[in-house]
């Protein structure tokens, strides 16, 4: 997954585009991509603006003065970072896990993603370690805002393809709860609760070996 850092990113978008759509006196977004889009939005939408702005006689206060607007020639460049607190609120809903607050993530927002960090906790794997995995191994976007590295603070995360990650979640998740099995005393066959059989099943690891 991709890192778009708020606090370094300009967005570019078009001036003719966007003064239409000031114009127009309905809401529209700003994607990260600069393109701008009218309801109804997609759900894998990433804005850095959503809303109805006023027109004002300082084309660059247009959207706000937590942004921060740039003329150039037909182009208008964006800096959005000073309005981060907003842009949770904006992008909570379409994303795929969240890591804004001090206790970092607790779920999945995709079903079938959260069954397996819920049975994979079982194993002591946290939500932590499966972020990690999917944000080395899947295609997406972590917006952020962050100075320098390493980014401690990771934002919201959306999740390009849902069903490719649940695969390679599951794949890492099963290899851990095996090796949990295998050489971890804490999980023999003679002290595991029912919770952690139910897990195991869930990841496809064969009973009998075990029993």
């Amino acid at each position: 997954m991709k890192k778009f850092n708020l606090f370094n990113e300009i967005i570019i978008s078009n001036k003719k585009s966007l003064l239409e759509a000031i114009n127009k006196s309905e809401p529209f977004g700003i994607n990260t991509d600069g393109d701008i889009v009218y309801e109804p939005f997609n759900d894998n939408e990433i804005f850095i603006y959503k809303g109805k702005p006023e027109i004002v006689e300082d084309f660059t206060n247009v959207l706000g003065n937590k942004y921060q607007l740039v003329e150039d020639g037909d182009r208008v460049l964006i800096k959005a970072f000073s309005n981060w607190q907003e842009l949770i609120a904006i992008n909570t809903p379409n994303a795929s896990y969240d890591d804004t607050t001090a206790d970092g993530v607790g779920e999945f927002s995709d079903k079938e993603l959260e069954n397996i960090g819920w049975h994979i906790a079982e194993f002591g794997v946290d939500y932590r370690t499966l972020v990690e995995v999917l944000e080395e191994k899947c295609d997406g976007t972590t917006i952020c805002i962050e100075q320098e590295e390493p980014y401690q603070f990771s934002g919201l995360g959306f999740i390009a393809d849902n069903t490719h990650a649940k695969e390679v979640l599951f794949d890492f998740c099963k290899t851990k709860a095996k090796d949990k099995l295998d050489n971890d005393d804490d999980y023999a066959k003679d002290s595991l609760t029912d919770d952690e059989e139910e897990a195991a099943e869930f990841f496809g690891l064969l009973w009998q070996k075990y029993l």
